[in-house]
């Protein structure tokens, strides 16, 4: 199964869709905000798109199919969501279309999701 798997997603990275190239581009080498971004990852017994592991991020492109299988994706992104991983959809045409608008979209997440930084120590004598 692990080896069909990666086979699976070899093939897909092979045949990208239009929409899968254009946020390649946009998120391959760090591109995107310093993060690495993987494409056609297995993960359990999904292929996901594209993940950022050091920050549990999954996104997803969706085509026209995906409004015919939305329990299938439910249930995938719910165990995805077990896994400690943040799923976000992106319709083909609104990475084609509006590529600026769904890095925005990226960009905040990222950012709400950034931890924050420690608050320093109070420096001797400080604070007593």
């Amino acid at each position: 199964m692990d080896r069909l798997l990666r086979e699976r997603a070899r093939a897909l990275r092979r045949g990208m869709t239009k929409a899968e190239r254009c946020l390649w581009q946009q998120l391959r080498a760090h591109r995107f905000m310093g993060l690495k971004f993987k494409r056609q990852k297995p993960l359990g017994r999904y292929i996901v798109d594209f993940v950022c592991l050091e920050r549990r991020l999954i996104i997803e492109l969706d085509g026209g199919q995906h409004a015919e299988q939305f329990v299938y994706d439910e249930r995938r992104d719910c165990w995805l969501r077990t896994q400690g991983f943040d799923v976000l959809r992106f319709w083909n045409h609104e990475v084609l279309l509006q590529t600026d608008a769904v890095l925005e979209g990226l960009r905040l997440w990222v950012e709400e999701k950034r931890p924050s930084p420690p608050t320093p120590l109070p420096q001797a004598g400080e604070g007593s």
